[in-house]
């Protein structure tokens, strides 16, 4: 006798009642794996883009924008800072390094970030191709960017206004792609890297004439040979002058000790009208907030599940009360009551298999929406994982479940009264 055949059977011969368990079972199970890979990756994501950074330092807001924008680049920035005032706040004997940002500009909706070569020595980057860029308009591209644009080393492009796609193309000023980085998993790969005198360039001669833009200020209105005479004889006069001008969007700082986060954020904050905040601090409040949501939504699907262990439970009670007879013929036949018992157990643990399956589908099909979305709004690739340790207490909490579904109807089986059951029939 096979047992475990005819608990399957069993189970198919009831399509409503199973479909309705295995339904909520694999939403249940489905949302609380979603959750989990998504926090997980996400944490983990954010956690190595803020390598290397103790503070960044941008204009006065939002703090929590100004990390979304300066170190994920998923937000718009909270405004420009002057050059000298970054340079100030790095001479304070606290700071390590700073690395600064600048950015506004974009390509196909990637951002194009003017910075020095510290910023890519922070991930660690490695080049694919090419070399790192050297002189003004030339450029060193994500792996993400290369893959997605189609750009190679040596290719030009126009710039675009603005963070996103439509903003209106600098047409008259070209980049150059000088080099191509390995695909790093950071948020260099999304980005189009180049130097700062690159975005100094581009808006300062925003609406000038072609080939008359490196130091020009911003609404000079130069004609011809005797233009060109005089803007190279007021180029030392003017150096100083545009040096106080110049701003940028954001600067990251590394501390040199512990004691730089206790008291340079307080200091920026108070004595300058720039803003300081600390991305482990905004990302702890961050995943706290992140942290209540993804428990709400685990409570709901575990609701659900416990629902769906009740329909289990209700499904097998009323199918072996309609089974009595054949119950107590299997015992006739020979039929152990440890073999009823196998039998009832198998019915609650195949579902509970078969719903934790259907559930890992669920999931990564919710993964490969999450990820298709990020993609199109952050270019930010997100792919379905392998299983993680989470989905093992899952799936052993599944499994408890449709167990302990199918307990009182097993006891049932077990407590049969096979004259009753024979006569009743």
């Amino acid at each position: 006798m096979n047992i475990l055949r005819l608990s399957i059977k069993n189970v198919i011969a009831k399509p409503l009642s199973t479909g309705l368990s295995l339904l909520l079972l694999s939403l249940g199970v489905g949302l609380i794996s979603l959750m989990l890979h998504v926090d997980q990756h996400l944490k983990a994501q954010l956690n190595s883009n803020i390598q290397g950074i103790d503070m960044v330092v941008g204009a006065k807001g939002s703090p929590l924008q100004l990390i979304l924008s300066a170190v994920f680049q998923v937000d718009v920035p909270t405004g420009n800072i002057k050059l000298s005032q970054a340079n100030t706040l790095l001479k304070n004997r606290l700071i390590d390094y700073g690395i600064p940002l600048s950015y506004g500009d974009s390509f196909k909706g990637f951002r194009i970030v003017g910075t020095d070569g510290r910023y890519p020595e922070n991930y660690a980057m490695k080049l694919d191709e090419g070399r790192l860029w050297g002189k003004s308009m030339e450029v060193t591209i994500g792996a993400a960017v290369a893959g997605k644009t189609g750009l190679k080393t040596g290719d030009r492009f126009h710039g675009s206004h603005g963070l996103g796609e439509g903003g209106h193309v600098h047409d008259d000023q070209v980049y150059l792609v000088t080099g191509i980085f390995e695909a790093s998993g950071t948020v260099v790969d999304q980005l189009i890297l180049t130097g700062l005198q690159s975005v100094w360039d581009i808006h300062s001669n925003h609406g000038q004439e072609k080939g008359h833009h490196q130091d020009e200020p911003h609404g000079e209105d130069h004609h011809g040979d005797e233009a060109i005479h005089e803007h190279v004889h007021e180029k030392a006069d003017t150096s100083h002058h545009q040096e106080a001008d110049r701003e940028i969007t954001a600067l990251l700082v590394k501390f040199k000790n512990p004691l730089g986060m206790v008291q340079l954020p307080r200091m920026v904050n108070e004595n300058t009208n720039m803003q300081a905040a600390l991305p482990n601090y905004e990302l702890t409040k961050l995943f706290s907030l992140m942290g209540m949501a993804t428990t709400t939504l685990n409570m709901v699907a575990f609701i659900v599940i416990l629902v769906s262990g009740i329909s289990v439970f209700i499904s097998l009670y009323l199918g072996l009360r309609e089974r009595s007879y054949e119950m107590a013929l299997l015992r006739t036949y020979g039929a152990s009551r440890l073999q009823l018992l196998r039998l009832i157990f198998q019915e609650g643990v195949f579902i509970a298999v078969v719903g934790f399956l259907l559930g890992l589908f669920f999931s990564r099909l919710g993964l490969l929406l999450v990820g298709l979305l990020l993609e199109s709004e952050y270019h930010y690739e997100f792919s379905p994982s392998g299983p993680i340790i989470g989905e093992g207490y899952l799936f052993l909490m599944t499994l408890a479940i449709g167990i302990l579904s199918a307990l009182i109807p097993a006891i049932s089986v077990y407590k049969i009264d096979l004259s009753k059951s024979l006569s009743d029939a």
